[in-house]
């Protein structure tokens, strides 16, 4: 095993789910590096917050659909930092009904969600297959598995992501490097906590554990599959829902 500090690589880290991902990870004892495209003060809250408990944290400026960009940040990680772990967490949404969604719309979010995973997995594979060694764990959705009207775009890039996770796991298991996914189901986030209560009432009631989940317990299964215990685990989807298929 390389001498180089073991990190972990968050990308969107720094809310919500992304945020709990970083914080759980830090809390097993990897140096947490974490992306973000705005907000740099929201960003370098999380790494004072990671730090201020005794861990390694920090915080870079990147839109994953940037492949250019993208390259260039895992050649600055390559050699001075053991990447153990690439959580493919960054994400958008621009809702709209097929027959109205503007092609912007429907190309940024694939942008993003699917393409941006997958040049990150891309790079991040190039780096573990060397290593013969790495976790990689792309954040899906629970709609990638079941649809969702008015969310086509998104629907499409999680949908992708599940594929990607299968694909890649094949691909790099003979190097040791594990590729699975997690799909939340409906969690408590700012993008919930701007529904209407009747809402959250109508989707509460459609969990046979009849509440929201909450981002430390998706971040909860993502760190059990960066960790070594979870050496013999690839190629899996594992639902974060409550039993939520819709």
């Amino acid at each position: 095993m390389s001498d180089l500090t073991k990190t972990a690589l968050v990308t969107g880290g720094t809310r919500g789910i992304g945020k709990a991902i970083a914080l759980a990870l830090a809390e097993t004892g990897l140096q947490v590096y974490l992306t973000y495209v705005s907000r740099p003060e929201q960003a370098q809250g999380v790494v004072d917050e990671i730090t201020a408990k005794g861990g390694s944290a920090k915080a870079f400026e990147l839109d994953t659909s940037d492949r250019e960009a993208v390259d260039a940040l895992f050649t600055e990680l390559k050699g001075k930092v053991m990447l153990w772990a690439l959580v493919n967490n960054a994400g958008l949404t621009r809702d709209g009904l097929i027959v109205r969604m503007k092609d912007e719309d429907w190309d940024r979010v694939l942008a993003v969600n699917l393409t941006g995973a997958f040049a990150c997995l891309r790079a991040a594979a190039k780096i573990m297959m060397r290593q013969r060694a790495g976790r990689i764990i792309n954040i899906s959705s629970v709609v990638g598995q079941s649809g969702n009207p008015g969310q086509a775009n998104y629907v499409a890039s999680k949908a992708g992501l599940i594929g990607l996770t299968k694909a890649a796991a094949q691909e790099l298991a003979p190097r040791g490097v594990t590729v699975n996914a997690v799909t939340p189901g409906f969690i408590e986030t700012d993008m919930t906590a701007s529904l209407p209560e009747k809402a959250v009432e109508a989707y509460s009631a459609r969990i046979p554990l009849s509440r929201m989940g909450t981002p430390a317990e998706v971040a909860a299964a993502v760190a059990w599959l960066a960790s070594e215990e979870a050496g013999y685990v690839t190629g899996q989807i594992i639902a974060v829902n409550g039993g939520l298929y819709m």
